[in-house]
């Protein structure tokens, strides 16, 4: 279905009201990628028996996929079906243009990645395009993501080990974070304290020390991506800490692609997809749950009606 202009500004208001609880209810936004349907109805049966909030998002890849108006009606059919407090990021929208797009299409959260496309951006450069997005969601009321530079890994399943060394240099700083915060007005705050995108043969180590120095260092919501592969127990600190959103992406994939093909092999004369799909399901949807009990977000779901739209 097409949202009105104020239905978008309506649901843009309820994901900051979202965003301000995790704050004083303590909890973290799951922000799980969606590759297709399934993977949806994963993170909504998940939200429900959990009775928790949740974020869906998708990048480029997905976007090119399955459109954005085309996630845009999906989400809110199955928000309407089971009744969830749901929300759409598009994350890692490498250029002002896609950022935008995405404020049209009704998104309540754009993360703006101008390093994405260009590695070597320059600081003026990232400023400047991060601008342009956080005027442009005054329309809407989105709020806005960012980074002051590029982020380690890919949404893959890594076989080399994490170079530690080498990602501090791009660590997040309390100074850093707070010159770029007040430079670009954003609402959300892409920390780098150990996390980095994609699945390792290592557990990952989060620097929480670091990372208290930067939530004391700005006002804004803090997220975390790369969050697949990543102890629980950092998770349960860096949510008394402050952080207001977590991505995951690698862990889902794995779960589904792992379920996948245990399924084709056992069925090698069924054609009918869908019925392969259910223990695809139930398998993602494991995951999930396991995340929101890590960022503390079950029973944490306002009801429904009071989130319909006027």
């Amino acid at each position: 279905m097409s949202l009105t202009l104020n239905q978008i500004r309506q649901n843009c208001q309820a994901a900051r009201t979202a965003f301000a609880r995790t704050r004083t209810e303590h909890f973290a936004l799951g922000a799980f990628n969606l590759d297709n349907q399934e993977t949806l109805i994963a993170v909504v049966r998940a939200a429900v028996a959990k009775k928790a909030p949740i974020l869906v998002e998708v990048s480029h890849g997905e976007v090119n996929a399955m459109g954005l108006d085309n996630v845009r009606d999906m989400v809110d059919n199955y928000k309407y079906q089971y009744g969830v407090e749901i929300y759409i990021n598009l994350d890692h929208s490498a250029t002002v243009q896609d950022a935008i797009a995405g404020i049209e299409a009704g998104f309540e959260c754009i993360h703006i990645d101008i390093s994405e496309a260009k590695h070597e951006a320059s600081d003026e450069e990232i400023i400047a395009g991060t601008k342009q997005v956080v005027e442009a969601a005054k329309l809407t009321g989105a709020l806005v993501e960012a980074e002051p530079h590029y982020f380690a890994g890919s949404s893959n399943v890594h076989e080399e080990t994490i170079d530690y060394e080498e990602i501090k240099k791009t660590f997040s700083t309390p100074e850093g974070a707070k010159a770029f915060v007040e430079a670009t007005g954003i609402d959300t705050y892409a920390a780098a304290i150990g996390n980095l995108h994609g699945a390792y043969p290592v557990p990952k180590t989060l620097d929480l020390e670091l990372l208290k120095r930067v939530r004391q260092a700005i006002d804004c919501n803090i997220s975390l991506h790369g969050g697949s592969g990543t102890p629980g127990h950092y998770f349960i600190e860096a949510v008394k800490i402050g952080v207001s959103k977590v991505n995951i992406n690698s862990d889902i994939r794995m779960a589904y692609r792992n379920t996948l093909e245990k399924v084709l092999a056992e069925n090698k004369t069924e054609y009918a997809v869908v019925k392969l799909m259910p223990r695809v399901i139930d398998e993602v949807q494991k995951v999930i749950e396991a995340k929101i009990d890590m960022f503390n977000s079950a029973d944490k779901a306002r009801p429904q009606d009071k989130l319909m739209l006027k």
